[in-house]
C-alpha cells in the first residue's frame, strides 16, 4: 500500500525509496519484527486467559516422553495468530500488490485458517487428534488449486507458470506442462513444505529456528529471480514481479524473529498448526514461483528429515512390526536418547543453516 507514495516524489524526493524492494524488505522486516516483540505478547496473554493451552498426548502414546514433555501442558498454543497478523500487517504496508505476492499471502492465510481449526478441535475435544488427515490435504488441495488457477490465467505469466526447473540446468527441464500434472506437483510442494514444518514443531524454538535460514535463502532466490540483471548473469529464468516475494519473505522472516524470542526454550508459547501449516504454506508457495521447488529439498533438509522419519516409521512398524527410531519424528528419537533438549534444538538450527548456505551456492552451479 506504502508502494504507491513514491508517486510523489516530486514533492518529497526521499518518497522515492518506496519504490525499492530492498527498502520495503527491510520495512516489511522491521514492521513484522516489532508487531510481535509488542503486539505479540498481549495475543499470548489472552490465549492464556482462554486456557488455550498445549495438549500433550497421552503416556500410553508416547511413553517415556511424557515425563519429558510434562511441563508443556501449561503453555499456551495458537501463537502462530501472532505470526500470521504480523506477516499480514507488514505486507500490507509494504508489499506492492501483484499476483503473485498476493496469491502466497492468501494461500497462507487460509493454511493458516486450516490450522486453527485443527488447534481448536483438540482444545474442543482435549485430544491430539484434531481434523483427519484427509481433511488437511483435501484443504491443502483446494488452497493449490485455486493459487494455480489464479496463476495460469494471470496476464503474461502462464508460460513461465507451465515451466520445471531443476538446480544446475539453465534451461526448463519440461515447458508447457499439462494443468492436472503441475496441479500434483504444486500439491505435493505446498501439502509437503506445510506438513513436514507442522512435524518439526515438537521441540522449544525447534521449527521456527530452522525456518528462519529458509526465509533467508528464499528472500535471496526471489530477489535475484525478479532482477532482470542478476537473473541474466546466473542464468535464471527472470520473473518480472516474483522479487515482491523477498518482501514476504523478509516478513514472515520478522514475524519469525519475534516470535522466537517467546518460543525459544524453555517456550512461553506454541505455535500450533495455526502457524505450522502457514509458515510450511508460505515457504512451499515461494519456492514453486521462483521456480526453486527442488532446490527446497535441500535448503529444508531438516523438514526433509523430519518428514521421512516418520514415512520411514509407520512403512517399517507396519511391514516388520520393527521401528527404525525410538519415536518418531527425528526430533524424539534424539530426546529418548538423553539428548538436552535445547543441544537437540541448536544443532538442528546449525544444519539447517549450512543446507542454506549450500542452497545459495546452487545459483552459480549452472
Amino acid at each position: 500500500m506504502l508502494y504507491y507514495l513514491h508517486q510523489l516524489e516530486h514533492f518529497f524526493g526521499p518518497l522515492r525509496l518506496f519504490r525499492y524492494v530492498t527498502f520495503r524488505g527491510s520495512m516489511a522486516l522491521v514492521t513484522a519484527l516489532l508487531w510481535g516483540i509488542f503486539v505479540g505478547p498481549k495475543i499470548f496473554a489472552a490465549l492464556q486467559r482462554l486456557k488455550i493451552k498445549d495438549v500433550v498426548r497421552d503416556a500410553s502414546v508416547i511413553r517415556d516422553l511424557a515425563a519429558l514433555h510434562e511441563q508443556k501442558k501449561q503453555i499456551p498454543t495458537m501463537g502462530g495468530l501472532a505470526i500470521l497478523s504480523g506477516v499480514c500487517i507488514s505486507c500490507l504496508l509494504w508489499l506492492k500488490p501483484n499476483v503473485y505476492g498476493c496469491c502466497a499471502l492468501l494461500t497462507g492465510l487460509f493454511l493458516g485458517l486450516v490450522g486453527a481449526i485443527d488447534d481448536g478441535l483438540k482444545l474442543k475435544y482435549k485430544n491430539t487428534r484434531g481434523l483427519s488427515g484427509r481433511r488437511k490435504l483435501a484443504a491443502q488441495a483446494i488452497a493449490t488449486v485455486c493459487v494455480l488457477w489464479i496463476l495460469l490465467h494471470a496476464t503474461g505469466i502462464e508460460e513461465h507458470i507451465r515451466q520445471l526447473y531443476v538446480p544446475f540446468l539453465k534451461n526448463p527441464l519440461w515447458t508447457n506442462i499439462p494443468f492436472v500434472a503441475l496441479a500434483i506437483f504444486w500439491f505435493l510442494v505446498i501439502a509437503g513444505t506445510s506438513n513436514a514444518l507442522n512435524l518439526t514443531d515438537g521441540l522449544d524454538g525447534l521449527a521456527v529456528g530452522c525456518t528462519l535460514p529458509v526465509l533467508l535463502t528464499y528472500t535471496v532466490f526471489a530477489y535475484v529471480t525478479g532482477h532482470i540483471h542478476l537473473a541474466r548473469y546466473l542464468n535464471l529464468p527472470y520473473l518480472n514481479g516474483v522479487e515482491e516475494l523477498s518482501i514476504l519473505c523478509l516478513a514472515i522472516l520478522g514475524a519469525g524473529i519475534a516470535f522466537l524470542w517467546f518460543n525459544a526454550y524453555p517456550a512461553t508459547i506454541f505455535m500450533g498448526d495455526t502457524g505450522s501449516l502457514a509458515v510450511g504454506g508460505w515457504i512451499g508457495c515461494i519456492a514453486l514461483m521462483t521456480h526453486q521447488a527442488f532446490t527446497l529439498i535441500l535448503v529444508g533438509l531438516v523438514f526433509v528429515a523430519e518428514a521421512l522419519s516418520v514415512i520411514l516409521q509407520v512403512f517399517s512398524y507396519k511391514t516388520f512390526h520393527k521401528r527404525c527410531f525410538k519415536m518418531s519424528p527425528i526430533h524424539h528419537h534424539f530426546e529418548l536418547s538423553s539428548i538436552a533438549e535445547p543441544k537437540i534444538v541448536i544443532r538442528f538450527w546449525i544444519v539447517s543453516l549450512l543446507c542454506a548456505l549450500l542452497g545459495l551456492m546452487t545459483l552459480k552451479l549452472r
